[in-house]
């Protein structure tokens, strides 16, 4: 593994992780990679998905002791009914003091209890961000996504509380069509590129360097095939974050949907037609019924009022003024790499 900051720099800016293994930032800090699972169930339908679901979750529950990360959406919320009456889960609450932020506490709650599980509120505050930002940037060996201090401070309560797993419904949107913008039509590499990017080096860096084969891996007869970039490719990056954080509060992260693959091609059709998820959506249906499927909204993290006046990153590395035009995601994404690269310069 050789140090060469300058490429991994515009692959943490591209992908949320350093695309090729054998770079890193540095070799004080080498990064820790996460692999796709082995060995995944394959799913064919709403039933099948059902059924393994249920099963990992009861075994799971068998063997460890477990609590949920329950959010309003469908993913977590079908989890939760297979989840022991009694059972703890938690939901996490961003706070921007005199500011009204996405707040999934009500939709959690009514999952909660409708499931007869114990409800608790892990609030996030941007002190949390510079608090534990730093240790899990050195753990990962990289700079961290914006939800990897909300998982370990909720890692951290659970594990207080007297658990050693915490159960989370990540890996459905990559895996099941979630991501239904980057699923809604189809795109050239260039057009995908300049879409799926989250920031484009040449916007942020004096000295870009670009990596495009996983984007030409995934593309064929002019056009990227959007569901296999993200099932091999985001999606390893995503539970990295999980993983990542459960492994700093010493809980394991544990991803059901995770474990699954789907064994026929993704109906692009129903997905463009709004049944983004559709196999979810019917298992929810079937476990929920007259419940209202709630719109899909990310792991909230009020990123853009906590860079609503942030004056963009300092070090020579960055254009100046590069985060004007961008959006609070953008914004945390330089502030990330930035905080990184102060770290490693300092010690």
């Amino acid at each position: 593994m050789i140090e060469d900051r300058d490429y991994c720099m515009s692959s943490f800016l591209t992908y949320r992780t350093v695309i090729d293994q054998t770079k890193c930032f540095s070799l004080k800090y080498p990064p820790r990679y996460t692999k796709i699972p082995e060995n995944r169930v394959q799913v064919h339908n709403s039933d099948e998905l059902y059924k393994t679901l249920k099963n990992q979750v009861e075994e799971l529950c068998k063997n460890h002791k477990v609590a949920l990360a329950l959010s309003g959406g469908i993913d977590s919320a079908v989890l939760a009914k297979f989840m022991p009456k009694g059972s703890t889960a938690y939901t996490f609450q961003c706070i921007v003091p005199g500011k009204e932020v996405t707040n999934e506490v009500p939709a959690a709650q009514k999952y909660a209890k409708e499931c007869g599980l114990n409800h608790k509120v892990v609030k996030i505050y941007w002190e949390d961000m510079e608090k534990y930002a730093p240790l899990l940037m050195k753990q990962k060996g990289a700079p961290i996504h914006s939800i990897e201090v909300q998982i370990y401070k909720a890692a951290m309560q659970a594990k207080a509380d007297g658990f050693d797993t915490l159960l989370f419904g990540e890996s459905a949107d990559s895996l099941y069509g979630g991501l239904s913008m980057l699923l809604s039509r189809d795109w050239t590499m260039g057009e995908f590129i300049d879409r799926f990017s989250n920031v484009l080096p040449h916007h942020a860096l004096m000295n870009p360097q670009w990596e495009l084969e996983p984007f030409k891996q995934y593309t064929k007869d002019g056009y990227v095939d959007v569901h296999g970039f993200l099932s091999h490719i985001f999606f390893p990056e995503s539970i990295g974050s999980y993983i990542n954080a459960g492994t700093a509060a010493g809980v394991e992260c544990y991803m059901p949907y995770a474990m699954t693959e789907m064994a026929v091609d993704l109906d692009l059709e129903r997905v463009r037609k709004g049944e983004n998820k559709y196999l979810i959506r019917e298992v929810f249906e079937s476990l929920y019924p007259g419940f209202v499927v709630p719109p899909k909204t990310p792991m909230p993290r009020p990123v853009n009022e906590w860079f609503e006046n942030w004056e963009g990153p300092k070090r020579k590395e960055f254009i100046p003024h590069c985060q004007k035009a961008m959006t609070g995601n953008q914004k945390w994404l330089l502030w990330s790499l930035e905080t990184f690269l102060n770290i490693l310069d300092e010690e």
